[in-house]
This record gives structure tokens, C-alpha cells and sequence, in this order.
């Protein structure tokens, strides 16, 4: 669907590479396509009533594309300002002299003496602008040609980063296979290969940063495609990192190197422990979430102690007395939802 009754359209600082697929738009009066990659000027003849074009800070190169404004005959005001083309000699001149309707460019109202005066000068001028025209296609042809090394270069030496990681990958995985297999030792040399990956994953960073940022390079629609593209690719590394991390299980101590089982509340429940010397057995009241779902339970009775894992987070209890775990049963309070374990005891009563 069309806006055929738009009037106003806002596009600046998009990237947008050219002008296309605005010609429906019969009643516009003001376009802005400042800060894009726009190199000429085109397909805007559909725009009938267009009156403003801000076209600040873009790429055109090819000034005699301006003639495709001769049919938007109500076009007052023309900005051109940071465009290659202001820079050839005589542009002013030859924008003047070739739109007849133009009021005001680059903010500049336009004398009738100076259209008379650009008239006189049109077929001199017209013939340097030509002459300007090619010498800056032959530039911005070698512009994309170095666009297009640089391209290859940067994707090659990030093919060798990815490989350089891959080993790097590969020997921490080494080590741990060769740790001891004990879970302190686990927790401990996990945590020095992260912290050693992430120093070598920062310093490598802040190089590339460097390097990129520090290179001198051309003002060209490559390079600010390059640098938007560069600077998307670091968000979305620190995003995929975040979200990593947000997904990493975190390893919990629950037994010590010298087997000691500790006592361990993640999920942070209320719990009471009852010694129901009667039926001699220990009872659990643990105080999960009403309406959480029995599937994310799981239970692990041990003889001198009991594990629950709620939502993948530990609760681990060391027990008063030795239990039967072959003998011990799980259910959920039908009133308040309490997760219920009886544990028989082992010593009988006298």
C-alpha cells in the first residue's frame, strides 16, 4: 500500500545507496534523503508536486543527474551541501542555469542576475562539469576496487582468527581432559580458561579496534558501509556473549574436594525438616512454587542426604540421621503445592 497523500518523507542517515520506489508518492513536498550513500540523482520525476529536496551530505558525483529535476517543476529549494559535486568548478553555476524553477540552493536564495550571468556561461561550464564528471568516475572506480580488497583482506584475517580460536578451543579442552577429576579442581581450571580466553579475547579486540579505527581511510559510500557493518558485528558479538553467558549453567559447589556434602539453598525456599519419630522417618516440607510444573522437579534421596533440583537450581539438605532412599517417597501438597518428601529412617525404633 501507498501513501499517496504523504507529503513529507524523513530518510536521512539510513545508508540508502539510491533513489528508488518514491515516484508513487504524486503529492510529496519535501524530501529528506541527507547522510546516505546516494551517488546521483534519479527517479524522482513521478514526485510531481515535490517542492524540497535535501540531498546533504551524500556521494553524488554525477551533477549533470540534476537534470532529471527539470520535470519537478515545482521544486524551490535544493540542498547539495557535502557532496562531491560542490566541489567541481563552476557547480553553482551549472545547477542554476539547468533548473529554471529553482528558488534557493544550499540555502542560498538565487539572484535573477545570477541566472542571467550562469545562462551566458552554461555551454563553457557545462562542457567542465563534463570533463570533472569523468575524472571523478575513474576515482570512485579505483575507490571500489580498493573497497573490494580491503573487503577480502579483512574477511581473510578474520578466517584466520576463527582458526586461531579453534585451536585455542581445542587445547583448553585438552587441559581440562587431563585435570583432575574432582569438581573443585573442575570449577578451578574452568575458571582460569575462561578468564585466559577472555583476556585473549579482549586483547585481540581492542587491537582490531585499533587497527580499524587508527587506518586511514578514503571517504566513500564502501567506507561507511565498512564501518556500519564493523560496528554491527562488534554489537552483535557482545550481545552473543551476553546471551552465553545468560545460558550458561553456573557450577555450584555441593561436595567438596574432600567429599564433605554441603548444605546448598540456590533457588532460595523456605523448607522445614520434621522428625516424625512416630513412623520413624524424616520429613522435607519444601516450599516450591505453587503452580510450578512437577516436571521441573527433581529429587535424589540419598542415605545422609537429599538433593532437589527446582528449575535446574540445587537444594541440597545434609540429613540428622541415615535414611532409606529405596524407601523414601515424593509428592506435592494438593493445598499449598509444598513439594512433601518422607524419608524412613534406617535405625529402627526400640
Amino acid at each position: 500500500k501507498w501513501c499517496r497523500d504523504l507529503k513529507i518523507l524523513y530518510l536521512q542517515n539510513n545508508l540508502i545507496p539510491k533513489i528508488e520506489n518514491v515516484g508513487k508518492l504524486k503529492k510529496l513536498e519535501y524530501l529528506n534523503v541527507a547522510l546516505n550513500n546516494i551517488e546521483r540523482i534519479e527517479n524522482l520525476e513521478g514526485c510531481e508536486e515535490l517542492k524540497k529536496l535535501d540531498l546533504t551530505a551524500n556521494f553524488i558525483g554525477e551533477l549533470s543527474s540534476i537534470e532529471a529535476l527539470k520535470y519537478n517543476i515545482h521544486l524551490k529549494e535544493l540542498f547539495l551541501v557535502g557532496n562531491p559535486c560542490t566541489e567541481f568548478e563552476g557547480y553553482r553555476q551549472f545547477v542554476v542555469a539547468t533548473l529554471h524553477q529553482l528558488k534557493c540552493l544550499d540555502s542560498k536564495e538565487i539572484e535573477r542576475s545570477e541566472r542571467i550571468q550562469a545562462l551566458q556561461n552554461y555551454p563553457e561550464v557545462k562542457q567542465k562539469i563534463r570533463e570533472q564528471e569523468q575524472a571523478y568516475i575513474l576515482k570512485r572506480a579505483r575507490e571500489k576496487e580498493e573497497a573490494q580488497r580491503r573487503m577480502q583482506e579483512r574477511k581473510d584475517k578474520k578466517q584466520t582468527q576463527m582458526e586461531s580460536k579453534l585451536g585455542f578451543d581445542r587445547r583448553t579442552a585438552g587441559n581440562c581432559y587431563l585435570s583432575p577429576d574432582s569438581l573443585q579442581d573442575k570449577e578451578n581450571h574452568q575458571a582460569e580458561g575462561d578468564a585466559e580466553q577472555e583476556t585473549w579475547r579482549t586483547i585481540e579486540d581492542d587491537e582490531e579496534d585499533r587497527r580499524f579505527w587508527e587506518e586511514p581511510t578514503p571517504y566513500t559510500p564502501e567506507s561507511r558501509l565498512e564501518t556500519h557493518r564493523y560496528i554491527e558485528e562488534k554489537r552483535r558479538a557482545k550481545d552473543n556473549i551476553r546471551e552465553s553467558k545468560k545460558r550458561e549453567k553456573p557450577l555450584w559447589t555441593l561436595v567438596t574436594a574432600e567429599g564433605k556434602v554441603l548444605n546448598v539453598n540456590v533457588p532460595k525456599l523456605h523448607f522445614s525438616l520434621k522428625d516424625d519419630e512416630e513412623n520413624n522417618q524424616i520429613i522435607l516440607d519444601l516450599a516450591v512454587y505453587r503452580h510450578l510444573d512437577t516436571s521441573l522437579l527433581d529429587v535424589d534421596v540419598q542415605p545422609t542426604y537429599i538433593r532437589v533440583l527446582v528449575k535446574g537450581k540445587p537444594f541440597q539438605f545434609v540429613l540428622p540421621e541415615e535414611v532409606k532412599p529405596d524407601s523414601s517417597s515424593a509428592k506435592r501438597s494438593q493445598t499449598t503445592g509444598h513439594l512433601v518428601v518422607s524419608m524412613p529412617k534406617v535405625c529402627k525404633i526400640i
